[in-house]
């Protein structure tokens, strides 16, 4: 369902069942998790998620899970706490995660680029958000994801009729951060080598006090040592002789 690689600091994590274009199998979304956490283990400091070129970046959630839902309450609640488990690990990793969008990036798919710090569209990106055509929900958390990015307004837009919108709409609104109509794949390259020639410590910790502040947290212990303990790092006094030395 996924491959890694990794070369230098950037891991990519591309999403490979081009036959169904990308959509997810409920097993897959325990394999986003643990394939995830071995690029951080790896060393990466930045994590890239895409489509493999020229396929979709994500059709959503497989239905042809979806028939073993109807006499099995179980088998519902398993399914969408499945989902929540592989977006979180996502989510949560302590390296920036960049979404690489090319083509179709349809219902739970565009939650997977939400679970993202940052999401590039390129030229022939589409997104909808499509559970009213099937007559189910989409998942509160992912809701709030989308609301926290775009309004009430606009996620009312997307969710209530499933139409879909294209790369340059998606950016108008706030759905995705860069819309590079030239091509995702060069433009997030670009963005992830300027993340990973930066100090990993600084960007974890700053990853962590975007997503307080995301949650309205004003104020945090934690944050506050971390900022007193990176003005005492070695990391701090390496840069700073390596500033001074280009300065002469």
């Amino acid at each position: 369902m996924f491959d890694l690689s990794v070369e230098g600091s950037v891991a990519r994590l591309a999403l490979a069942r081009p036959e169904v274009r990308n959509a997810i199998p409920l097993g897959g979304w325990s394999e986003l998790a643990s394939t995830a956490q071995s690029a951080v283990e790896s060393g990466a400091k930045v994590l890239l998620l895409s489509g493999e070129p020229g396929g979709a970046f994500c059709s959503g959630a497989d239905v042809s899970d979806f028939h073993r839902f109807g006499d099995d309450p179980e088998a519902r609640t398993a399914f969408r706490l499945a989902i929540r488990e592989g977006l979180d690990w996502l989510s949560d990793l302590p390296v920036p995660t960049i979404a690489v969008i090319e083509g179709a990036c349809y219902g739970a798919g565009v939650a997977l680029a939400m679970a993202c710090d940052i999401r590039i569209a390129g030229g022939d990106a589409r997104f909808a958000i499509t559970p009213a055509k099937l007559g189910i929900s989409y998942p509160q958390e992912d809701v709030h994801r989308l609301v926290s990015l775009v309004g009430p307004g606009q996620a009312a837009r997307l969710l209530f009729s499933a139409s879909s919108i294209d790369g340059a709409e998606a950016a108008r609104i706030g759905l995705v951060e860069l819309y590079a109509e030239g091509g995702a794949a060069e433009a997030a390259a670009a963005l992830a080598e300027a993340m990973a020639a930066n100090d990993a410590d600084s960007v974890r910790t700053l990853k962590r006090a975007v997503g307080l502040a995301a949650a309205g947290v004003r104020h945090d212990d934690m944050q506050d040592r971390a900022f007193d303990d990176l003005l005492g790092s070695e990391a701090l006094a390496e840069r700073l002789q390596a500033h001074r030395g280009r300065r002469r």
